[in-house]
């Protein structure tokens, strides 16, 4: 489990089961592609998800520090020294900065408080707000894997394939960035 980490306008938390509503705001319609199995059908099915969620150290709830909302997610996936990272944050909050202001608040404390090695993420090629996050936050595009994995079939339910883009920084590659040096952190 992560320990809570604020930043100015965020709190990084463990999943509650009271996150329910506000994970169902974004996930009843997801907006990416990798995301659609991840689809909620229900306020239900979304308090069984939150509370999944709530008992694995995987999944990180990023709230507004104003009111307590949450607005979207992060996932932190360990692998040894090694971690695989992504998002998914509600549409009605983007384009306001949140989704970097998180990542760069977990990827300060995986790389500069946790000491991992290397960070990667997965995203498909035409996702272009994901691709610019990683960018962003320091990442260097490492490869591109051709009709790498399908979220969705077609009228003849033969699947559609999608690009994928792999990135990643390593813990010095961070730590000699002007965004370690500035550090998210409000301890």
């Amino acid at each position: 489990m992560i320990d809570a980490i604020e930043t100015e306008r965020l709190v990084l938390r463990g999943f509650r089961k009271t996150d329910a509503a506000d994970l169902f705001a974004y996930l009843k319609q997801p907006v990416a592609s990798c995301f659609l199995s991840l689809k909620l059908d229900s306020l239900d099915a979304a308090e069984a998800e939150a509370e999944k969620r709530s008992q694995s150290g995987e999944n990180i709830a990023v709230c507004l520090k104003d009111t307590g909302q949450m607005i979207g997610d992060l996932f932190a996936m360990d692998e040894g020294d090694t971690f695989g990272v992504g998002w998914n944050f509600n549409p009605d909050f983007g384009g306001q900065g949140y989704a970097f202001e998180a990542a760069r608040a977990l990827f300060d404390d995986l790389l500069t408080v946790r000491n991992v090695r290397r960070l990667y993420a997965y995203v498909e090629d035409h996702n272009a707000a994901s691709r610019r996050l990683c960018e962003r936050l320091g990442m260097r595009e490492e490869g591109l894997f051709v009709e790498y994995v399908s979220f969705t079939s077609d009228a003849n339910g033969d699947p559609i394939y999608e690009n994928t883009m792999q990135y990643a920084i390593l813990r010095k590659e961070w730590l000699a960035s002007s965004l370690a040096r500035s550090g998210p952190r409000q301890d």
